[in-house]
């Protein structure tokens, strides 16, 4: 019986290492497909949000990522639920404050979110966490997150999935502008030049935010961390913005 020495890898993990980098790039490409699908095509991110994430996870497994790797082990869920909760009350306190206050009130008058009150609850309890929460999670803080640490140092890590993560939002962030007037009124003074600028600070303000949640991920050693802190930004910024609406009238 042969024995393998230490820092060497074993048959039964040869195969997942040496096809590791494919196996990423493989993820990068469905995602762009995905992205585009979803933002040109017009696909309802409501059901190709879940459909995208099993997709993810299966090809994952298949690849022999673990799920320890993929940041969803048992092990670590009280971790992640520490870590998310955390990061949920802190957002609370600040966006409530940037609502109470009149001169930060109008960065939450956002139109797609001047709705009803179930339209509201609707929107952040079923389409943000559905249609976008989780695709995004699983796709760049678990499963691209795992297939890059297989190859990859953990600062590479966390680099390339928050500037991954950025250009996501490429299609996606000339909305920003139609939406939000005082975006809009922040970008008006660049003139021609306005949509360009307001896609390249939708990129780096993402990966910003994509280097947080991948820090909290890394922390916890849990996606659900990253989850928390995810649906704290789009989800209460909905609810709050009902309420900034409900108070400029």
């Amino acid at each position: 019986m042969t024995h393998a020495t230490p820092g060497t890898a074993t048959p039964a993990t040869e195969p997942t290492t040496r096809f590791a980098p494919a196996a990423t790039i493989t993820v990068v490409l469905g995602l762009v497909g995905i992205n585009l699908a979803n933002h040109l095509l017009g696909w309802d991110s409501l059901w190709l949000g879940p459909v995208g994430a099993v997709a993810l996870i299966l090809f994952a497994r298949a690849s022999g990522l673990t799920w320890h790797q993929l940041g969803l082990a048992r092990r670590t869920h009280a971790a992640g639920l520490r870590w998310g909760g955390i990061v949920i009350a802190l957002v609370t306190v600040i966006y409530l404050i940037g609502v109470l206050l009149p001169g930060t009130r109008t960065a939450f008058l956002d139109v797609r979110y001047h709705l009803p009150p179930a339209g509201i609850l609707l929107t952040a309890f079923v389409v943000i966490p559905l249609g976008t929460v989780l695709l995004e999670e699983v796709a760049f803080r678990s499963v691209l997150w795992g297939m890059l640490s297989r190859h990859a140092r953990m600062w590479q890590v966390l680099l390339g999935s928050s500037l991954l993560f950025g250009l996501w939002h490429v299609l996606p962030a000339a909305a920003s502008a139609t939406g939000n007037a005082s975006v809009g009124a922040a970008f008006e003074a660049l003139g021609g030049h306005a949509k360009v600028a307001l896609i390249a600070a939708t990129v780096l303000f993402t990966a910003a935010g994509g280097l947080i949640a991948g820090e909290l991920r890394r922390r916890s050693g849990s996606v659900i961390a990253s989850i928390g802190m995810h649906w704290a930004t789009n989800g209460l910024g909905v609810l709050f913005g009902g309420l900034a609406w409900s108070l400029a009238v």
